[in-house]
């Protein structure tokens, strides 16, 4: 797998006027209320973001989560924590896959040593098999692409004194009341995206949550005012108790649609890797090249999986979506198997 394989997303394998089961955004657009307040803080882009509004900011996010504003590194997307990692100077990273690839990226490119981690099966963390040399380990919660969510007692076996535990918590707000998240957990670093619930992946807004030193280290050569106003002003409105309690709802409708989605795709004959935890659903299906083919000319878009290690051509990641748009898929999908 060359690094190229590894920068493949899903934003790649879809295009306008498809019908998107590739991407993991779960709205069409950020709620009005949020556009509004975005909106409103147009009118101060004619100054530089201040650090009076990074605090509210990473005031916002503490409260959300139980911890001090020194705890917290507001980021232009999660995506740009992995980019940061290498800062962190680890001797030897250990990467649990399948996961999203961006923090084996980074690290490669920097010229860490990367051990991979690979799961199979049920695909649960299975701490043991984490070199104990090493004093990095990266893996996601809920991980993308196989929609497990790891006990979080199993994630903390993996802390120890000289080694940094990434834990990448995307998709956490897609379970009610995330159970295992470890926001709160000092002693790991923990990333979060604003992107899949609040449909911003245009804006690129997310957070760091971990200590004041290693966030100090994580973040020692950014530019000056290196997140934007607009940035700031979503990750203070996204944390405020109202949007916490809406994201909740919101969970909860998802986890439904979710099983909804799931019995669709089993009674269509289609097999699912491993029961989903999030709102998409990792599928195993015969010569999955030429199915994508066939969706991608019915103008549907689906989720390659063999640019995730430790997956396959046949594997397929798929976004779980509103019944109207399931059938859709499935009729098309059934047309290919005729």
């Amino acid at each position: 797998m060359t690094s190229e394989d590894l920068r493949h997303h899903g934003d790649r394998d879809t295009a306008p006027g498809m019908l998107d089961f590739a991407v993991n955004v779960w709205l069409p657009a950020p709620p009005r209320w949020l556009r509004d307040r975005l909106a409103a803080a147009i009118d101060r882009l004619a100054t530089y973001p201040s650090d009076v509004d990074d605090l509210a900011a990473r005031e916002a996010v503490a409260a959300r989560h139980g911890r001090g504003p020194d705890e917290v590194l507001v980021l232009n997307g999660s995506a740009e924590g992995f980019a940061l990692l290498p800062n962190l100077r680890p001797r030897l990273a250990a990467i649990v896959h399948p996961q999203f690839t961006e923090p084996e990226v980074a690290l490669r490119t920097a010229g860490v040593p990367v051990r991979r981690v690979m799961l199979s099966g049920d695909y649960v963390l299975r701490p043991e098999l984490v070199p104990d040399e090493a004093d990095m380990v990266v893996i996601g919660n809920p991980t993308n692409p196989t929609s497990v969510t790891h006990p979080a007692a199993l994630i903390r076996r993996l802390a120890r004194p000289g080694r940094i535990v990434v834990v990448d918590e995307a998709f956490m707000d897609a379970i009610p009341g995330e159970p295992e998240s470890l926001s709160g957990d000092p002693r790991v670093l923990v990333f979060r995206s604003l992107t899949k619930t609040w449909a911003l992946a245009g804006l690129r807004a997310g957070y760091a949550l971990g200590a004041p030193e290693v966030l100090a280290r994580l973040a020692v050569d950014r530019p000056q005012w290196p997140v934007g106003s607009l940035v700031l002003e979503a990750v203070s409105v996204c944390c405020s108790p109202g949007a916490v309690a809406e994201s909740t709802e919101m969970a909860r409708k998802a986890l439904a649609d979710k099983d909804d989605f799931v019995t669709a795709l089993t009674a269509a004959g289609i097999e699912i890797v491993v029961g989903p935890t999030a709102p998409f659903v990792l599928v195993r299906v015969p010569d999955g090249r030429r199915l994508r083919e066939a969706l991608r000319d019915r103008k549907i878009a689906v989720r390659r999986g063999e640019t995730f290690p430790g997956l396959t051509v046949d594997h397929i990641r798929l976004a779980v979506r509103p019944q109207a748009e399931t059938t859709r898929l499935l009729e098309a999908w059934r047309d290919y198997g005729r």
